[in-house]
């Protein structure tokens, strides 16, 4: 497995986890929450792991140790709220309210609070990281930061148009993040090619050398 291609496979993972945010918000905006918009935000949770992965390996050694702690910290932070992400959209959203309010009145909660807190913990940490690093636009990177500790926050609310706002400012900030590693992962592929030619040109060329010779 090539590091050009967990990049390029990270970028897309990125990518889909934006669109499982952004259309679904679009989309509730109009509609309001539905059991459609609901699976697909569960489900493309799943993406954000592989993504963040990406994101880390593209500014690399840029980052430091603090970069390390930070994707970490951002990695397990992703991983619980992607469980809690499934949780809250392709279960307990298909509960009776008043069976979903008693649930979520009892430790379920605290699991909820704790997940959400290094999950927020985890993203401001790593947006400072890429910010330190530099290998990313600001933008973006102000953006990962600023819009999903919003959007974590505003989970509990009602969906509004801020929300739907909210999912569609994520939604551009990952994919913007993602083409950035998918370029990055295609000069490397380019580069990686340019210099497999030369080494067999090379190869070639010492070949042909020590046949005249003999």
């Amino acid at each position: 497995m090539s590091f050009p291609w967990l990049l390029r496979f990270g970028a897309v993972c990125g990518v889909l986890v934006g669109l499982s945010i952004g259309v679904p918000g679009v989309i509730e905006s109009f509609t309001g929450e539905t059991a459609a918009t609901s699976f697909v935000i569960a489900l493309g949770a799943a993406f954000g792991a592989p993504a963040l992965i990406a994101f880390q390996l593209h500014q690399g050694n840029a980052a430091g140790r603090f970069g390390d702690f930070a994707f970490a910290v951002n990695l397990v932070g992703f991983g619980l709220f992607t469980g809690v992400a499934f949780a809250l959209n392709a279960v307990i959203f298909f509960l009776d309210a008043a069976v979903a309010a008693e649930l979520l009145r009892g430790p379920a909660r605290l699991a909820i609070l704790g997940a959400t807190v290094v999950f927020v913990a985890g993203t401001v940490l790593f947006t400072v990281s890429m910010a330190r690093a530099r290998v990313y636009p600001r933008l973006p990177v102000y953006g990962y930061g600023v819009f999903l500790v919003a959007l974590a926050l505003a989970a509990p609310l009602p969906d509004s148009l801020l929300t739907s706002g909210l999912h569609v400012a994520v939604c551009a900030s990952l994919i913007w993040l993602s083409l950035s590693v998918w370029s990055a992962a295609a000069r490397r592929g380019d580069l990686g090619a340019r210099s497999g030619r030369t080494a067999d040109a090379a190869l070639s060329g010492r070949g042909t050398h020590s046949g005249r010779v003999v």
